[in-house]
């Protein structure tokens, strides 16, 4: 069992950061791609263990009348919006993947995440775009983690990531995995980004975590600093016998 613990960005300097883990999840890569010789730069300042994880960027995943364009300062032509986003068969969406992708080798990454929004359901259309895009994109041996959220049906889910080779990314207080070694957890706070997790909360998470092979766990609530080293500090205690028999 292992478990890789960080934080949803960088919430206090890159330096001291670097000092207490070992993992990141990468955020600007979401809203706008960094130029390749900034990422390089990350890539040769943190330490050589040091691992970085991806978001993929909204032009795939998101439409362009999401907020989340507007916070990235992006412009697309009213003419062209239905070019971008919800994994549509187009060029705009496969260059937006293979600029993630150069990014991801840039960063030696290992997983790239895919973060959709609730108004991605599930319609013949959505389903047939996430097939296509899936089957079709170069991976570079890069491991894939999809997190859906909305209305999708479990057997549904779990059919589409085993099809298409995704790891079901979920926050494990709200869904927990159905699909994908290793798991991957994104925690975004109990009832809203402001939470913080009390001990309680922690030691269910460390318990889930101990049922899996390898899971990631990124906190992403507020308070994610916090949390995140009081998880990691849980974490290295030796594990309970009897809790490990019972997560196996």
């Amino acid at each position: 069992m292992v478990i890789h613990i960080g934080c949803c960005g960088f919430p206090v300097a890159r330096s001291k950061y670097y000092e207490r883990f070992s993992l990141v999840e990468v955020q600007e890569t979401f809203y706008r791609l960094p130029r390749l010789e900034t990422v390089r730069g990350w890539r040769q300042q943190a330490p050589v263990d040091f691992e970085f994880t991806l978001k993929a960027w909204q032009l795939i995943t998101h439409e362009p009348r999401s907020p989340t364009y507007r916070k990235a300062g992006l412009q697309i032509p009213a003419a062209q919006a239905d070019r971008y986003g919800f994994f549509r068969p187009t060029e705009e969406v496969y260059a937006a993947w293979d600029n993630t992708l150069q990014v991801a080798q840039a960063l030696r990454a290992r997983v790239v995440v895919f973060q959709c929004p609730p108004s991605f359901t599930p319609t013949e259309e959505h389903i047939a775009n996430l097939q296509q895009f899936f089957s079709n994109i170069k991976r570079d041996h890069l491991l894939l983690a999809w997190e859906p959220r909305g209305a999708w049906e479990d057997a549904l889910v779990t059919s589409l990531c085993q099809d298409l080779a995704l790891i079901h990314c979920v926050d494990p207080f709200q869904h927990l995995p159905l699909y994908g070694n290793p798991a991957y957890f994104r925690l975004h706070g109990i009832g809203g980004y402001r939470y913080l997790y009390t001990e309680s909360d922690l030691l269910w998470l460390l318990h889930l975590c101990q049922q899996q092979q390898e899971v990631y766990c990124l906190f992403n609530n507020v308070p994610m600093w916090q949390s995140a080293q009081q998880f990691l500090e849980l974490a290295k205690q030796p594990i309970d016998p009897a809790q490990q028999g019972c997560a196996n």
